[in-house]
């Protein structure tokens, strides 16, 4: 696969990644077996990006990762996040203070097997501890030798640019894609601004954008998005309405709607490292071939069209889940 840098300090990574936490949480029933698999096989396909996090599965999908990579660990860019606490999705808080931060990058770094994070992320920002000391505890890890690189998630532009004068930010991890652009307006001109990455997740709406997902009822009692107001009522009627539309483009172009998203996101910058999840080698390799689809200027400018900033009908998170965005200052 070709390679993108994220930051301008060499972090190079290949041009679509793999969310890992589906494998673990929030999505369906876990399937280990077939998870280890699905993370050698996007080995195999040139996938060097791997993403996680210490929350997900209360730190099970580290555990899992590290087990899927073996000995391939050294071949890939392994991120991690902090800053999310358990216990369960409903009910969680953000801790970003410098002690916290400490403790649980020693923690991953037992449940990885690893000397290093390639790139470790706050998860969320945490209101309470201001983000020059978060930012702050994390440069202190890059200088242990600990971590590599460093990143923010689900972080304002104001936060963004203060986080980035303590110490250079290498990516910010956020939601986008054709069914959530809000990035567009804030928070991508200036990570573009400073020369920090932008890593999307939830690139396929979570499953929606992928023509898979039109009636919850059908999904697991656990599955967040029974909790999503996208997914629910009126909402979910007028959102179907947009996939339709999207599966018509892509039947035209020969290629699945999850694959023309994809390319939709790729062809928005070359700073752009989208990481879709699956813990399925076949929805894996759908994903995997959309970097090779080239979308011209004007299927672009139909899919910006379709996809306008207020198109798609309700929240992308339930009001608990909201809550622990930062949104302050753009």
């Amino acid at each position: 696969m070709r390679q993108r840098t994220l930051g301008t300090g060499g972090l190079i990574v290949s041009p679509i990644g793999l969310g890992c936490m589906g494998m673990s949480q929030s999505y369906g029933t876990p399937d280990d077996e077939e998870s280890i698999r699905t993370v050698q096989r996007a080995l195999d396909l040139g996938v060097v990006f791997f993403d996680t996090a210490d929350v997900y599965g209360n730190g099970g999908n580290e555990r899992l990762i590290e087990y899927a990579l073996g000995s391939r660990r050294k071949d890939v860019v392994l991120a991690t996040k902090c800053g999310l606490v358990a216990p369960g999705e409903a009910s969680r808080r953000v801790d970003g203070s410098p002690a916290h931060i400490s403790a649980a990058c020693d923690a991953s770094l037992a449940r990885l097997r690893t000397d290093v994070i390639d790139l470790y992320y706050l998860h969320r920002v945490d209101p309470r501890t201001p983000i020059e000391d978060s930012v702050g505890a994390m440069a202190e890890l890059v200088g242990e030798g600990k971590v590599r690189f460093i990143g923010l998630s689900e972080a304002s532009a104001s936060t963004i640019r203060r986080g980035h004068a303590v110490h250079p930010i290498a990516a910010v991890q956020s939601e986008y894609s054709l069914w959530f652009r809000e990035p567009e307006g804030h928070v991508l001109p200036v990570c573009r601004e400073l020369g920090i990455g932008f890593v999307p997740f939830s690139p396929l709406g979570r499953g929606f954008l992928a023509g898979s997902v039109i009636d919850v009822e059908q999904l697991p009692a656990g599955d967040l998005r029974r909790r999503v107001p996208r997914f629910t009522g009126d909402h979910l009627e007028r959102n179907v309405a947009l996939v339709t539309s999207l599966s018509r483009i892509a039947a035209d172009k020969g290629c699945t709607p999850a694959q023309l998203s994809l390319a939709w996101l790729l062809a928005k910058g070359d700073d752009i490292v989208p990481i879709p999840g699956t813990k399925r080698r076949t929805y894996l390799e759908e994903n995997v071939a959309a970097a090779d689809i080239v979308l011209s200027a004007a299927e672009i400018g139909e899919l910006d069209a379709l996809f306008a900033l207020d198109a798609p009908s309700g929240e992308r998170y339930p009001e608990d889940m909201m809550r622990l965005v930062d949104r302050v200052g753009g």
